[in-house]
Formats: structure tokens, sequence, C-alpha cells
């Protein structure tokens, strides 16, 4: 009875697999809207000024994030679920695959938010300590990835 139950609550996951995909959807809508913005931004502005710049750069955040997101919640679903029919890159065995995608995602964000702050350069005390994080972190995640998979 136990075994039966453990059997099926499996498909819990597809909360998460459900809500990861919509807040994905959502991410890449609002990438989208904030693409056009930044293209009115650009044209009217006639690209003048660091402000196009760091525009374009958050674009790349946003569609991260988005992609982040679609990645982990196939992962979920290829783990609990099911096979999918998606490139072979994006096949997921195990959770520490899923986990070093997010983790390489987590990472090209820092850096993306790094380089933003990077061409406002505002605080250079500030950004150089925000660098040492990044990079801290990034060592960290890293780290984890290599290791890990020997496991």
């Amino acid at each position: 009875m136990m075994a039966r139950i453990l059997e099926k609550s499996r498909y819990l996951i597809l909360l998460a697999v459900g809500a990861s995909l919509v807040a994905s959807a959502v991410a890449f809508l609002w990438g989208a809207w904030k693409t056009i913005q930044v293209i009115l931004e650009i044209v009217t502005s006639a690209g003048k000024g660091a402000a196009a710049t760091v525009s374009l750069i958050e674009l790349m955040d946003k569609f991260l994030v988005a992609a982040g997101l679609y990645i982990f919640a196939v992962g979920m679903y290829e783990l609990f679920i099911g096979e999918l029919e998606m490139p072979a890159w994006l096949k997921v065995h195990n959770l520490h695959e899923v986990k070093s995608r997010l983790s390489s995602i987590i990472i090209l964000v820092m850096a993306i938010v790094f380089l933003e702050h990077l061409v406002l350069w505002q605080d250079p005390q500030a950004m150089l300590y925000y660098g040492i994080a990044v990079a801290i972190v990034t060592a960290a995640l890293i780290a984890f990835s290599y290791f890990g998979e020997r496991e």
C-alpha cells in the first residue's frame, strides 16, 4: 500500500514542472516586452549614452532566467515522470545534471549583472567587492559541478 502511494506521489512534481513552465513563459514574454521597449529607447535616443548598452545587457539577463526556468521544468519532468523528445544536450539523467546546468545559468546571470555595474562604473571600491563576491560564488559553483560529477 505504502509503495503504491509513493509511486503515485511522483506526480506531485508536476506542480513544480507546471509552475516553472508558466514562470518561464512569463519571463520570456517579459523579455520580449523589454526588448520592444529597449529598441524604442535606442531609436528615440539615436543609441547615445551608456543607458542603451546597459539595457541591451539587461535583456540577456531576463532571457537567461527564462531559459533556466524552462531547463528546470524539463529536467524535473524527465527525472520523475518520463522521457521527452528534446535535444541531447537538454536530456537529464540525474539531479546533478539539472543542478549543474542551473549553476551555469546562475554564473552567466552574475556575470551579466557584474557587467551592468561595470558599464555604469559608479563606485570603484564597491565594484571591486562585488567582483570578488561574484568570483567566489562562481568558483564555488564550478567546484560543485566538477566534484559532484566525479561521485
